[in-house]
């Protein structure tokens, strides 16, 4: 209890001193003015993320999987950044995966005790198959969750890269960490409530992770999503309108480059580009790992 009480996500904050009985304006002026602080916290530690995603993409290009593994809030929002890696960047849905104490029910509901339980940490990552080409990232604002200690010290062991996220400068998880990032953010709004801005920079260090990655894997060209998989029609249609802005050309001529060339905008892309079949777009992508830049830089 005197570790808990000395943690900054456990400390009453003075400037949302008596907010229950402001009005609804005032309140929102306290929330929007405590958010303003965490973009400022973040720049204080790129160095930290950046480290971590040049390990993601060491393990990427190698074969290995990123694994997420939170508990609550935390655990959601790993969740979340990996399901939303698929449908943005064409990735393979085990490459990036999301683990929360307590599991899919956890998602929606709170599932008692289920972060206090270390073994099951280390039983989610060893069913996963975990191994020495993987990066684990253990999210937890307080730092204390064991769940996700357990997690962490079964990557460990496997060989995999082991990265921390806390809200702590003294989180327990950092102790078991090749990589440490700490988003002090200050105390909550709400005593405690770190879903609020512990999670805000949390999901805003998760976006900047898996982002900063498929970047540097070519599926991003210039500052367009070229990699995206058309599931529905609206993703149909923004292939086709990437392919024309890129290759200036209509729609026609960019709805025939996307069918012949299987429904992958970036092979389109190289396609048009280069006047080249559709089959010699893929070979040009796979020898130039994957980047629409390097294919163009390289084609003679």
């Amino acid at each position: 209890m005197d570790h808990l009480a000395s943690l900054t996500t456990e400390q009453s904050n003075p400037r949302s001193q008596d907010i229950d009985t402001k009005s609804t304006f005032e309140i929102l002026e306290i929330i929007n003015s405590e958010d303003m602080v965490i973009p400022r916290v973040i720049e204080g530690v790129l160095d930290n993320i950046a480290a971590i995603v040049d390990a993601a993409v060491h393990s990427f290009r190698n074969g290995g999987k990123l694994f997420y593994v939170g508990a609550g809030t935390s655990g959601r929002l790993g969740v979340l950044d990996a399901s939303e890696c698929p449908p943005t960047f064409g990735t393979d849905p085990e490459m990036i995966q999301g683990i929360i104490a307590g599991g899919r029910e956890a998602l929606t509901t709170a599932v008692e005790w289920a972060e206090d339980n270390e073994d099951e940490g280390r039983k989610a990552l060893t069913e996963k198959g975990i191994c020495e080409k993987d990066i684990v990232i253990g999210i937890t604002a307080s730092g204390q969750a064991p769940f996700v200690i357990g997690a962490m010290k079964q990557g460990r062991e496997a060989g995999a890269v082991v990265c921390a996220i806390s809200s702590n400068s003294n989180s327990r998880t950092f102790a078991y960490a090749d990589h440490k990032i700490c988003i002090d953010v200050g105390p909550e709004i709400i005593t405690g409530s770190t879903r609020m801005k512990s999670g805000t920079a949390q999901k805003l260090v998760l976006n900047m992770i898996t982002t900063a990655s498929m970047i540097r894997l070519g599926k991003v060209f210039n500052n367009l999503m070229v990699d995206l998989v058309p599931v529905n029609s609206k993703l149909v249609n923004r292939s086709k309108r990437l392919i024309m802005q890129i290759c200036n050309c209509d729609e026609k001529t960019a709805a025939k480059a996307f069918k012949d060339c299987g429904k992958k905008p970036k092979t389109a892309i190289v396609s048009l580009l280069l006047d080249v079949p559709a089959e010699k777009a893929r070979t040009l992508l796979k020898n130039n790992d994957e980047h629409i830049g390097l294919v163009l830089r390289n084609f003679h």
